[in-house]
């Protein structure tokens, strides 16, 4: 046990407490809340990218080492049962605390449940582990320049040699990928959608280069990473050949359950603090960014219902997206209303805040994708 779980009053989680039903959720939250107040994780002063992954990973070190971050998954890859809803509560917990970066945090609940699902059990056995308790930070190789919300028409290729497959090509707007010791990599193998099949990537493999990218909000969060003859072990796979694009199908749709209820805590926790700074009395915008917040976490509640109910999410959650977007623009369009100069004049959070929030309708599917789909696969209303 680490030395922050060890802190004062920190014996950590119990060890097969049944915490299943809703009364199991609640005392796992209570419990959740007591150990946090007893155990300091506040970050420190480096609030660049670098503190942040830091802290990211101290976090996820404590909370593994006093069971937390265990509940929720299965007790093949190291986790103690229970359900998904476990995980929603606990990152709910840390971004209301602003405790890790929300973003960051919720890689996790992409990429685990990948390894789970698609890697021999051996593999996801050995990997998940590392995930979970903070040791290494993995990163998702799937856009490409051409083909970032249009994932079929990627071209980084997979031939096979013998035992091995190589790999050549580029990915870009890869988040995290200057820090991540693995790579859930998307390939194409032959033509058309069943094509494409998925590796889990070691970073350190000679052929890799990853170059940060700048973004408009100051933050190397981004990462083009070029493959040039990398040599992957054929036991790497994810599925079978051709599985890619169920592993992507699967995959994106995690990014809009939990991932969305820990982002959702968080936004409410910047409208708090628009309450507070704000000396200005307007209750129509105020009351705008509630109301858009409220909807779509009154939405994700009932993804969350799904996903703990063992279904299997789809086309429905590019709605989660989409209000999702909308409501985290309409906020941060509130604060640069009623905090006079925090975005133009002051180069503080809230300008950071901001500019990320502009990015919110293009990050994970466009907002145009997402209504196309919305349109076709849901609404049935056709090509055009």
């Amino acid at each position: 046990m680490s030395a922050d779980a060890r802190s004062a009053g920190g014996s950590g989680a119990t060890a097969g407490a049944d915490y299943t039903g809703d009364r199991g959720v609640a005392e796992f939250r209570a419990a959740l809340r007591a150990w946090l107040a007893a155990n300091d994780l506040t970050p420190g002063p480096d609030h660049s990218l670098d503190g942040q992954v830091a802290q990211l990973l101290r976090v996820r070190s404590a909370l593994f080492d006093a069971d937390w971050i265990r509940y929720g998954w299965p007790a093949e890859v190291g986790g103690l049962g229970g359900p998904a809803a476990l995980r929603a509560v606990l990152g709910e917990e840390i971004a209301s605390r602003d405790l890790a970066e929300p973003g960051i945090w919720s890689m996790i609940e992409v990429l685990a449940p990948t390894m789970i699902s698609y890697a021999r059990p051996e593999l996801a056995a050995e990997m998940v582990p590392l995930l979970l308790s903070g040791r290494e930070q993995w990163c998702q190789g799937f856009s490409e320049p051409g083909s970032g919300s249009d994932l079929a028409s990627l071209s980084t290729k997979a031939v096979p040699d013998g035992d091995t497959w190589v790999v050549s090509g580029q990915k870009v707007w890869t988040s995290l990928a200057q820090y991540a010791a693995r790579c859930v990599l998307l390939t194409r193998t032959g033509p058309g959608h069943d094509g494409i099949t998925a590796f889990f990537v070691d970073m350190d493999s000679p052929g890799i280069t990853v170059r940060p990218l700048r973004t408009m909000h100051g933050v190397d969060e981004f990462a083009e990473v070029f493959f040039d003859d990398v040599v992957v072990p054929a036991d790497r796979m994810l599925g079978r050949p051709g599985d890619g694009w169920r592993v992507a199908m699967d995959l994106l749709p995690h990014e809009r359950s939990t991932c969305f209820w820990h982002r959702i805590a968080y936004l409410f926790t910047r409208l708090d603090q628009v309450l507070e700074q704000t000396t200005q009395a307007d209750d129509a915008a105020l009351g705008a960014a509630y109301l858009a917040l409220h909807q779509v976490r009154s939405r994700s509640r009932g993804t969350q219902r799904n996903l703990a109910a063992g279904a299997r999410l789809g086309p429905e959650t590019s709605i989660d997206k989409v209000l999702l977007a909308t409501a985290e623009q309409r906020l941060f369009d509130t604060a640069r209303e009623l905090l006079p100069g925090a975005v133009e004049l002051d180069d503080g959070p809230w300008r950071t805040e901001f500019l990320y929030s502009r990015a919110a309708t293009i990050y994970g599917g466009t907002a145009e994708i997402q209504r196309n789909i919305i349109a076709r696969r849901l609404l049935d209303l056709g090509k055009e």
